[in-house]
C-alpha cells in the first residue's frame, strides 16, 4: 500500500504544493497535518504510524515535511524502515528512496544524505525561530501592538474596581457586568496599583 505524508507548520500555510506531488504519483490515502515539526507528537502522524506495516510505501516530499528535529528525524526513519520496514521515498531527494538503495553502498550514501538533511531541517528550524525573535523585537522597538487590542471601559468600571478591591462587590459580578472574564478583572484591578 502507498501512504503519503503531508505536513505544514501553521494552519494559514497551504499543502497544496505537497498533495498535487502526491496526486502526480497516483498516491490515494494521504496523511495531511498542520502542526510544527518540532517533534513527532503529532496526532495524525501517530494515527499514520499504527496503519502503516511491512511492505508499505511512505511517500514524503521533503525531509523536513517528516520533521525539523535532527535526531527525532533519524529516529522515526530507522523506526519505520527497520521496525515497521517500511519504504520511504523522499520525492524531492531521489537519494532517500529506500526501495532503490538497498545495498551496503547505497545504505551508506542515503545515511550520509539523511543525517545532512535532517541537520539542515532542523537548523532551518532554529533560523526561523531566530528571524521571528528578530523581527517581533524590531516591531515593538517601532511601536507595533501584538495582541488583542486593550478593552476600554468608562470610570464607572474603575469605580467598580476600587469597590471591588475594597471588598464591596465581587470580582465575578464586574465580569458579569461589562462582559469581561475573571481574569481580566484581576488583571485590571492589578493595574491600579
Amino acid at each position: 500500500m502507498k501512504y503519503g505524508y503531508v505536513r505544514v507548520s501553521t494552519i494559514n500555510q497551504k499543502e497544496d504544493r505537497q498533495i498535487e506531488s502526491m496526486k502526480k504519483l497516483g498516491i490515494k490515502k494521504v496523511y495531511v497535518e498542520k502542526c510544527s515539526g518540532k517533534d513527532f507528537e503529532r496526532e495524525i502522524y501517530k494515527k499514520m504510524l499504527k496503519k502503516i506495516k511491512e511492505d508499505d510505501i511512505l511517500f514524503i516530499k521533503s525531509i523536513d515535511r517528516l520533521g525539523r528535529n535532527y535526531n527525532k528525524i533519524l529516529e522515526n526513519w530507522r523506526i519505520l524502515t527497520k521496525e515497521k520496514k517500511v519504504d520511504i521515498v523522499v520525492i524531492d531527494m531521489p537519494l532517500l528512496d529506500t526501495r532503490v538503495y538497498k545495498d551496503l553502498m547505497g545504505s551508506f550514501i542515503s545515511d550520509i544524505v539523511l543525517n545532512i538533511l535532517s541537520f539542515v531541517a532542523e537548523n532551518e528550524r532554529k533560523n526561523i525561530k531566530q528571524r521571528q525573535k528578530e523581527g517581533i523585537k524590531i516591531a515593538k522597538e517601532k511601536g507595533v501592538k501584538f495582541g488583542r487590542p486593550k478593552k476600554e471601559f468608562d470610570e464607572n468600571f474603575k469605580i467598580d474596581l476600587v469597590k471591588c478591591k475594597n471588598k464591596k462587590i465581587s470580582k465575578e459580578k464586574i465580569a458579569k457586568k461589562y462582559n469581561i472574564s475573571v481574569k481580566t478583572v484581576y488583571r485590571r484591578i492589578k493595574e491600579l496599583d
